[in-house]
């Protein structure tokens, strides 16, 4: 057992030794919340049997592989389900910091395998869940399902279609509560789809619904997901038959605030795309501003942090064949509105409405940023439920106006601006004039006498200071029970496949996925393998949550473990980072275990 460090444990004891005499004292602290362009999301999959002919082109695939291609490599978490009747495979929320981090999750996605039978709220459920876990309250949470909307339970398992609709109506409704809003895309290649099913899911959690059976559709509804969620818009771009030459394509960058600028190119064969700077210098596609994605539906190509101006893309096709093309751009931009300066209203009164664009907290003074913006203060009677709309002016580094309450009632004010690429909204502004004349005004305060004879009496040092000393005896004794129980019931982080191979006869079994959520502290393989006499000898390799999303396996049988052909000594512990694939061989039978730790 390792002790806590002392640094650490005086750190923790000074802290709540703080809190425990500014709560006495009466201080006070507060806290702010952040918003920014970054998501959380998560994709969920059915991969059941039906989803061979309901999606038979693999465009779920398709789609989770450009979600993961469009997002920014800026803070964006994204996590994948794939379910039938149970979840098959997860990936849970990882930060998207590289090209790498992209790569994994698509070959992650690339990996997955069909199931027989389907409940769609195991899925929803789930994502639900993963959210919980793992998202940041700086980013926007989104869930994005890709399904048929059919149901094919296991009739032996017991289970009814009543319990999966009870099942699905509370993830939906947690969704709705949580604020995650899920965008549904039906998958309707043999015509089965259940669009009503779908259509609610999106519906009640403020998401929106799709349908598709090809993948030529996959950016349109990728970018409307991306604008809705992100509040960007959909810039079009071309369409055009190829001929087998290459065909310029004009790309133009509004602005210097562009973030990355997702260019989608859908062909069903495969092509060949050259670009030039406003310049007009050819530009090495990759290279460290412009990324390539390929895959057998689509080709990406995205400018990081591009130069304001036109741009020019030469696209090479196969002759005869339809090229669609969409241009999508991720912003670095909030809209942000002055507080009001007054603190109570009533009818009649002129309210001053200031807003402007910031970046990472700071003003953005270019005009040609605002130059093609327009801004509208949209207010929200909250008495009769009513709303109306007043343009504001553009001063050329940002929004002005004024709104004069109309009676005493209560509103929200959010102020709202867009030009051909994006939308941006403020906070809402609350403007209460419900009150009736007076209510909003207090007493002046009277000064506090001290009562004949009473004197005023000397802060109480000493009992201040014995109180921290024996405060902090306490919360030394507590860490460090703290500390043993948290080791005891550490959760664990992925997941685990695990196969088996006959050594005598080369058969291998099927990968068996065990969830590691369901156990705390420590879980024995002996366990993982549902404890089959013929693998008793696994009951002493452990596996132990380690830091960082890592797994620890100790080893204290006569097992032989091995990563990539190489024997490990595990007695004392080993980490097992994600996607590391260990050997472990037993004695008492001629069979090996490999291990897959999924995270």
């Amino acid at each position: 057992m390792k002790k806590l460090r002392f640094g650490l444990w005086y750190r923790y004891a000074l802290c709540l030794m703080v809190l425990f005499v500014s709560v006495i004292y009466g201080a006070h602290s507060g806290f702010a919340q952040t918003a920014g362009n970054s998501m959380d999301a998560v994709l969920v999959v059915d991969v059941s049997n039906s989803m061979t002919q309901s999606d038979k082109n693999k465009v779920s695939n398709e789609a989770m592989k450009m979600f993961v291609d469009m997002t920014s490599i800026q803070a964006n978490k994204i996590g994948v389900i794939s379910y039938t009747d149970k979840i098959e495979r997860e990936k849970a929320l990882i930060q998207v910091n590289s090209e790498e981090d992209k790569n994994d999750i698509k070959a992650f996605i690339d990996s997955l395998q069909k199931g027989a039978y389907t409940d769609i709220s195991v899925g929803v459920t789930e994502a639900v869940k993963i959210l919980d876990a793992g998202r940041d309250p700086a980013n926007a949470p989104i869930i994005v399902l890709l399904a048929d909307g059919n149901n094919y339970l296991n009739k032996a398992s017991g289970r009814t279609q009543a319990q999966s609709d009870q099942d699905l109506q509370k993830a939906v409704k947690e969704a709705k509560d949580k604020g995650y809003p899920i965008y549904t895309i039906g998958l309707n290649a043999d015509g089965q789809l259940n669009r009503t099913t779908l259509q609610q899911i999106a519906s009640e959690t403020n998401g929106k619904f799709f349908e598709t059976s090809t993948a030529d559709r996959l950016p349109q509804i990728l970018s409307e997901i991306f604008a809705n969620h992100l509040k960007l818009k959909v810039v079009p771009v071309k369409s055009f038959t190829a001929n087998g030459q290459a065909q310029e394509v004009p790309i133009s960058i509004p602005n210097a605030s562009v973030l990355e600028a997702n260019i989608s190119i859908m062909s069903p064969k495969a092509v060949e795309v050259k670009l030039f700077d406003p310049a007009g210098k050819p530009v090495a596609i990759p290279s460290d501003q412009v990324r390539l994605s390929k895959s057998s539906a689509y080709t990406m190509v995205k400018l990081v942090k591009p130069q304001q101006g036109d741009w020019k893309l030469q696209v090479k096709g196969a002759p005869k064949e339809k090229i669609d093309i969409n241009l999508i751009f991720n912003y670095d931009l909030q809209l942000e509105a002055e507080p009001l300066q007054a603190t109570s209203f009533k009818a009649g009164d002129v309210v001053p409405i200031k807003a402007a664009l910031v970046s990472n907290g700071q003003p953005i003074t270019s005009p040609d940023l605002y130059k093609q913006m327009k801004a509208t203060l949209i207010v929200e009677d909250k008495t009769d439920n009513k709303t109306s709309e007043v343009a504001l002016n553009n001063t050329g580094s940002g929004f002005a106006g004024s709104f004069t309450i109309p009676a005493d009632h209560a509103y929200e004010l959010k102020i709202k601006a867009e030009d051909t690429s994006f939308y941006r909204e403020t906070k809402p502004l609350v403007v209460d004039a419900s009150q009736t004349a007076g209510a909003g005004t207090t007493k002046p305060q009277q000064p506090t006498t001290t009562a004949p004879g009473e004197q005023s009496k000397p802060f109480p040092w000493l009992t201040v200071v014995g109180g921290a000393v024996l405060l902090t005896l306490l919360i030394g004794a507590g860490l460090y029970a703290l500390a043993l129980w948290r080791k005891a019931n550490k959760g664990f982080i992925g997941q685990i496949a695990i196969e088996i191979v006959d050594e005598d006869t080369g058969d291998k079994s099927n990968p068996q996925y065990k969830k590691l959520s369901a156990f705390k502290g420590k879980v024995k393989l002996h366990q993982l393998l549902q404890l089959a006499p013929e693998f008793a000898e696994t009951e002493k390799v452990i596996f132990l949550p380690g830091r960082n999303d890592t797994l620890i396996i100790e080893n204290r049988s006569t097992c032989r473990i091995e990563k990539a052909g190489r024997v490990l000594d595990v007695s004392r512990g080993k980490e097992l980072k994600k996607n590391d694939r260990i050997k472990i061989s037993l004695t008492n039978v001629n069979k090996s275990v490999y291990v897959d730790y999924i995270v």
